[in-house]
C-alpha cells in the first residue's frame, strides 16, 4: 500500500474520530492518522507471507463435530480442534452464526475463546446482525429493519438501530457487523433481499444507511456496506443460484451504485460483494464448472467491479469482504481454490466462508484453499503487492477500531467483568423501549374503508387471529393479552389459528361466523397474479397455494359475512397487491413471531397496537407497489400511507 493512500485514509479516519470523540482535527488529526498508517505497514511488513495469507481467510465453525462424535452440532464452546486451526492458518478472522450465538454469557465466553486462540493478531470476530429478519444474536435486541426503518423515514431511529447493535456487539466481544444492507430493494420479485432493503429510493436508502453506519461506528464497531454494486434489483436468491443486473451503467450510477458512494464518504469500514453480475461493467465470460455453459464473472470476482469501479472510480479504500463463498452462485460455477484466488486478483481482501470446516476430517477444505493462495503468490499468479495492500488494510482497521494494538499491554477485562457488562447491555430494557418506537413509527396504514379500523371491542367479544405460522399467531395473541391485562383495551375472546399448509374449510367458516373481528397475516414471497383472477369460494381444496389462496378466501368470508377484518402485511409490503378487495389493509415489514420464550420482532406488536387504535399509523410506503392483476399500473405510491380518517399522512 502507498503511503500517500495510508496517510489519506488514516488522516479521513482521524477526521471522522475528531466528531465524536472531541479531538481537534487538522495536525493532531493528521499526525494520529499518518501514525496508524505506518503502524499497520510495519507491522505488515514484519509477517511471514503463511500469515499475511491467514489474514484473508475467514471460515465460519457454525457447526462442529469433534472427534468420536456421530455428527456436527453448533459450535458454542471453543475447543482444542478450533483453536488449533486457527493457530495453524494465522486465520485473521471468523464468522458467527445464530448456533453459535445462543445466550450471552456463552457468546461472551465463545468470543474471548476465539480472540485467546489467536496468538499474535487478534481476529476480526464477525456477524450478521442486520436487525429485523436477519439476526443471529439469540438474547439480542431484533429491531423492527431496514424496511421498517425506511417506512418510518426517522433518521434518528436509524441512527440509534446502529448504535443499539454496536452496543450489543460490542459487549459481547464481536467487533465487525456486516451490516447494513444498501441495495436498493426495486424488484418486487426479490426473493432475498426485500425487507433487508431501507427503499425503493437511492437517496433513502443513503441517508438512513449512512445513520445506521455511524451508530454502529460510534460505538467502534467495524461496519460494512453490502452487496455492492447491489442485490436489490434481482429475481434469483444468490444462494442458490446466480443473479443478472442489466441496467447501464448510467442508471446503475443513480439507483444502485449511489448509497455506497455516500457510504463511502462517509468512510464506511468494509464493503461487501454481490454474487451478481453486472454486464455493463464486465462482460468478462467464464466456463462454468458446473455444466460448461458460459457465465459471465459475478461482482465478487471481476477486477473491473472491485478494483476499477469500487476502489478507482468510486475512491473506496478500506476493507473489501466477499459474501459467503459457499453460495451455489459461487460455488456451483467455480472451484474452491480457484474462486478464492479471482477474488483476491480482483482487489478482495477476505474471502468469507472459502471452504467448509466443520471437524478435523474436514480441515483439508481449508488447507486446500490456503496452500493454493500460498501456491499462487509464489508462482505469481497473485501479485504479491495484492497481499501486502490487503494485509495492510486489514491491520489498520483492526488498530483503527481498537482491535489490535502492536505495542500495548494486554489491559483487557476479566472475563466475569466482560459477562457482566453484556448481560447489561445485550436486550436491555433501554433497548426495548427504542426498538418498538421505530416498530410503531413504521406501521403503514393502506386501506381504511368504512373507518374498519381502530378496532373497539366491547367486553368479551371474540377476536379470530389468522396467521401463516404458529409463533405469528402467538405473537399476536400474547400482545392482546397484554393489552386487555393492563386495562388498554376491553378484555377479549381470543381463538388463533395458523394456516400453513392447509386449506379454507367450513371449520374455518365456523370460526369466522363466531367471531367480533378478524385479524389475518399474510406472508407471500411471491405474488400469485392466478389466484387474484376470479372470486375465490368459501371452500377450497387446493393446499399448494396456500399462502395467498388461504388469507384471500379468509378475506373474502370474512367481509361477505359483515366481519370487522383487517389484512397485515408480515414481510414484503407488496403482497398486499394480493389483497385488493380487503377494507382494512396494515403494513408491518416484519413476520418474526413469538418463540423460545421471546418476541422475534417488535413489529407484530406494534401492528396490533395500530390496529386496536393505541397507536396512530404513521409509516409510509418506502417502495411503491404494482398491481398483481394488471403489473403495469401502481396500487400504491411510493411514500403512501393514511391516517384511521382515511387521509394521507404528509
Amino acid at each position: 500500500m502507498k503511503k500517500t493512500h495510508l496517510l489519506t485514509y488514516g488522516l479521513v479516519s482521524a477526521l471522522v474520530l475528531s466528531a465524536f470523540t472531541g479531538l481537534k482535527p487538522a495536525v493532531q488529526a493528521e499526525e494520529s492518522g499518518s501514525r496508524l498508517a505506518e503502524a499497520a505497514e510495519r507491522a505488515a511488513d514484519s509477517m511471514t507471507l503463511e500469515e499475511k495469507v491467514g489474514q484473508m481467510l475467514m471460515p465460519d465453525f457454525r457447526n462442529w463435530k469433534k472427534q468420536g462424535e456421530e455428527k456436527a452440532t453448533g459450535f458454542t464452546e471453543m475447543n482444542q480442534e478450533v483453536g488449533g486451526i486457527i493457530k495453524k492458518y494465522h486465520l485473521g478472522g471468523v464468522i458467527l452464526f445464530a448456533e453459535n450465538v445462543v445466550d450471552t454469557e456463552q457468546t461472551v465466553r465463545l468470543a474471548d475463546g476465539l480472540q485467546k486462540a489467536s496468538e499474535n493478531i487478534p481476529l476480526f470476530v464477525t456477524i450478521d446482525q442486520e436487525g429485523g429478519i436477519v439476526t443471529r444474536l439469540q438474547s439480542g435486541t431484533n429491531l423492527p429493519g431496514n424496511m421498517a426503518l425506511g417506512a418510518g423515514r426517522s433518521k434518528k431511529n436509524a441512527y440509534n438501530a446502529g448504535s443499539i447493535t454496536g452496543k450489543e456487539l460490542d459487549s459481547l466481544g464481536i467487533n465487525v457487523n456486516f451490516a447494513p444492507s444498501l441495495d436498493v430493494n426495486n424488484n418486487p420479485a426479490n426473493p432475498v433481499i426485500g425487507v433487508r432493503s431501507f427503499s425503493s429510493n437511492p437517496e433513502l436508502v443513503a441517508s438512513l444507511g449512512v445513520q445506521t453506519i455511524k451508530g454502529l461506528q460510534d460505538q467502534n464497531i467495524a461496519t460494512t456496506a453490502k452487496h455492492f454494486p447491489g442485490h436489490g434489483d434481482t429475481a434469483v436468491d444468490s444462494h442458490y443460484g446466480l443473479p443478472m443486473v442489466t441496467h447501464n451503467k448510467e442508471r446503475l450510477k443513480k439507483v444502485e451504485l449511489y448509497p455506497f458512494q455516500k457510504a463511502i464518504e462517509q468512510d464506511v469500514d468494509m464493503i461487501m460483494t454481490a454474487h451478481v453480475q453486472f454486464p455493463a461493467i464486465d462482460d468478462t465470460t467464464y466456463t462454468s464448472k458446473k455444466d460448461g455453459q458460459q457465465i459471465m464473472v459475478p461482482a465478487t470476482l471481476s477486477r473491473k467491479v472491485l478494483t476499477d469501479l469500487l476502489k478507482d472510480e468510486m475512491g473506496f479504500e478500506g476493507v473489501v469482504v466477499t459474501d459467503a463463498l459457499n453460495m451455489k452462485a459461487i460455488a456451483e460455477n467455480f472451484g474452491q481454490t480457484e474462486a478464492v484466488i479471482m477474488a483476491i486478483n480482483a482487489g478482495v481482501d477476505i474471502a468469507l466462508m472459502p471452504a467448509p470446516v466443520t471437524s478435523l476430517e474436514t480441515e483439508k477444505n481449508l488447507a486446500e484453499v490456503y496452500n493454493g493462495v500460498m501456491e499462487a503468490v509464489k508462482s505469481g499468479e497473485i501479485p504479491m503487492s495484492e497481499i501486502d495492500d490487503s494485509v495492510e488494510k486489514i491491520l489498520e482497521l483492526k488498530m483503527k477500531r481498537g482491535i489490535y494494538d502492536p505495542g500495548a499491554a494486554d489491559s483487557q477485562s476479566s472475563i466475569d467483568d466482560k459477562i457482566s457488562k453484556a448481560k447489561k447491555t445485550v436486550g436491555s430494557m433501554k433497548h426495548y423501549h427504542m426498538e418498538k418506537k421505530m416498530a410503531l413509527d413504521a406501521v403503514t396504514l393502506l386501506k381504511n374503508e368504512n373507518r374498519t379500523l381502530p378496532f373497539k371491542p366491547k367486553k368479551n367479544e371474540k377476536v379470530l387471529i389468522l396467521a401463516p405460522f404458529e409463533d405469528q399467531a402467538e405473537a399476536m395473541r400474547r400482545t392482546i393479552t397484554e393489552l386487555y391485562s393492563k386495562q388498554r383495551i376491553n378484555r377479549v375472546k381470543i381463538e388463533s389459528l395458523s394456516f400453513s399448509g392447509k386449506v379454507f374449510d367450513k371449520a374455518i367458516a365456523k370460526e369466522i361466523d363466531q367471531a367480533d373481528y378478524v385479524i389475518t397475516g399474510s406472508y407471500v414471497v411471491k405474488n400469485d397474479p392466478a389466484v387474484n383472477d376470479g372470486v375465490i369460494d368459501d371452500t377450497i381444496t387446493d393446499s399448494s397455494k396456500w399462502a395467498t389462496v388461504f388469507p384471500r378466501a379468509a378475506m373474502n368470508y370474512s367481509q361477505k359475512q359483515d366481519k370487522k377484518f383487517v389484512l397485515m402485511s408480515l414481510r414484503n409490503p407488496y403482497d398486499t397487491a394480493n389483497f385488493e378487495e380487503a377494507k382494512a389493509v396494515i403494513a408491518v415489514y416484519g413476520f418474526k413471531g413469538y418463540s423460545n420464550g421471546r418476541f422475534r420482532q417488535p413489529n407484530i406488536p406494534a401492528g396490533i397496537e395500530t390496529i386496536f387504535g393505541l397507536s396512530q399509523p404513521k409509516g409510509k410506503l418506502p417502495v411503491e407497489i404494482p398491481s398483481v392483476t394488471d403489473p403495469g399500473e401502481l396500487l400504491y405510491d411510493y411514500g403512501y400511507g393514511l391516517n384511521f380518517n382515511g387521509k394521507p399522512l404528509k
